[in-house]
């Protein structure tokens, strides 16, 4: 019986399986990705996520979907802003967004099946503080544990990882319950620190198949990273993103409008935050450039309606601004490349700590015996980082820096940019080709 659900369930995906057409000649200065699918919760999502873990920049996109079918037209370019002419690339673009799509979009969380023998996953989340990072990895080194790779986030005084473990001595996942156990003890006494109000969370397991970036949000969430004092509202910097949450009473939608500073995968952030809420974009523009974003969302809780209370718009523009900020860049972006080595991660976060530094997000990646991290650092107060301590630290390190990014100077929109401008069109009987945006294709 379960065998013959699988078939039907395969036969069901075959016949609505999405419709791809990538046109590299109807822009001059981007690639041109039209998807046509079923409309069902989550595919959105998974849409946008394959076109971000693909490295594909999205400054454009359109989005419609009322009824049991929707069309969304992505404008997308490589990291370096060019259109994608490799045809290698375009096949491998097609082939994600017509089947590994569709194939996830019924996945809950994207929280996969199979477990790896390979690593140990360690999931952390507790209250941040400097040299956090420093200790974790302090603590991991002592007890004999590589960091294969990890990615932390902190975001208004939480901090949340997670991280693929191996056994120095055998390059393999850690199997022993009693090591497990203390693994366990010792990081939870780490991450307590002198905080008795916030119970740190630790998870150890076999790694199943997950997206990172999704359970960090996950994370943070669980973890009410949203919440903020008056006095934290009252005191945040000019960059700070612009969320608006508005009634569309004509059309029986919620209005979700959002202006900030653009950056890498902001537009997966946005919406995969608006369908862990569970509501439905049925409508929506996104256009960045000139490093500024604007996103706009027609949107439905998944029982149909829209939102209907103040309290409910209030925790969405939150959660919103919540999601934009995680992954924000503050501080100078440090970029090490060097052989990998047992105690590596310790002795470079070691030495960042002593500096006077905070990590304010990390990425951590081993490949064929070379180590690849990337740090985003402020000093303790959040400011940025002294050039004098920024020279100490490349001394320091040596031949390890490959890249320094960054700017003593706190972002800020510019000053004069247009405001909410998207959607109008959508319900004047129009559809894509009045944007001028597609050739016809049928």
């Amino acid at each position: 019986m379960d065998d013959d659900g699988d078939e039907y369930a395969k036969l069901i995906r075959r016949m609505n399986s999405p419709r791809v057409v990538i046109d590299n000649d109807a822009s001059e200065q981007a690639t041109i990705i039209q998807v046509d699918t079923v409309n069902r919760h989550g595919t959105l999502l998974e849409l946008v996520q394959v076109l971000t873990d693909l490295n594909l920049v999205v400054v454009k996109a359109y989005i419609t979907s009322d009824g049991l079918w929707f069309m969304d037209v992505f404008y997308v370019t490589s990291n370096d802003g060019n259109k994608v002419k490799d045809e290698g690339v375009l096949h491998s673009i097609k082939k994600a967004l017509e089947t590994d799509a569709y194939m996830h979009s019924s996945m809950n969380n994207s929280i996969g099946m199979l477990p790896s023998k390979e690593h140990t996953l360690i999931e952390l989340s507790g209250t941040d503080r400097p040299g956090l990072l420093s200790d974790v990895s302090a603590v991991l080194t002592d007890l004999r544990c590589n960091v294969v790779n990890a990615e932390i986030w902190t975001h208004n005084a939480r901090a949340a990882a997670v991280m693929h473990i191996t056994e120095q001595s055998t390059g393999c996942a850690v199997e022993d319950p009693k090591r497990l156990s203390l693994i366990k003890e010792l990081l939870s006494n780490v991450l307590k620190g002198n905080d008795s109000i916030r119970t740190p969370r630790i998870c150890i397991s076999s790694p199943v198949v997950t997206h990172k970036g999704r359970r960090l949000h996950q994370m943070m969430f669980a973890a009410r990273d949203f919440q903020r004092t008056e006095t934290e509202i009252v005191n945040r910097n000019s960059a700070a993103p612009f969320v608006i949450v508005s009634d569309c009473a004509d059309r029986d939608y919620t209005v979700v409008t959002v202006r900030c500073i653009d950056r890498p995968k902001l537009f997966f952030d946005t919406v995969f935050t608006l369908t862990d809420m569970q509501y439905v974009v049925f409508h929506g523009t996104v256009i960045a450039g000139r490093k500024e974003a604007y996103q706009e969302y027609y949107i439905r809780h998944v029982d149909g309606f829209p939102i209907s209370s103040e309290p409910e718009r209030q925790r969405v523009t939150e959660c919103l601004e919540a999601a934009i900020e995680r992954r924000g860049s503050e501080g100078l972006e440090l970029e090490l490349c060097t052989d990998d080595r047992a105690g590596l991660l310790s002795d470079i976060t070691r030495i960042l700590r002593e500096n006077g530094l905070n990590i304010r997000r990390a990425e951590i990646s081993t490949k064929d015996g070379k180590a690849q991290n990337t740090f985003f650092i402020t000093d303790v107060s959040e400011n940025f980082v002294d050039p004098k301590t920024m020279s100490s630290i490349e001394e320091q390190l040596g031949q390890v820096v490959s890249h320094v990014r960054g700017k003593n100077a706190q972002p800020k929109f510019p000053e004069e940019t247009p405001r909410s401008f998207l959607l109008g069109s959508f319900f004047k009987g129009r559809n894509f080709q009045n944007f001028g945006i597609l050739k016809s294709y049928s």
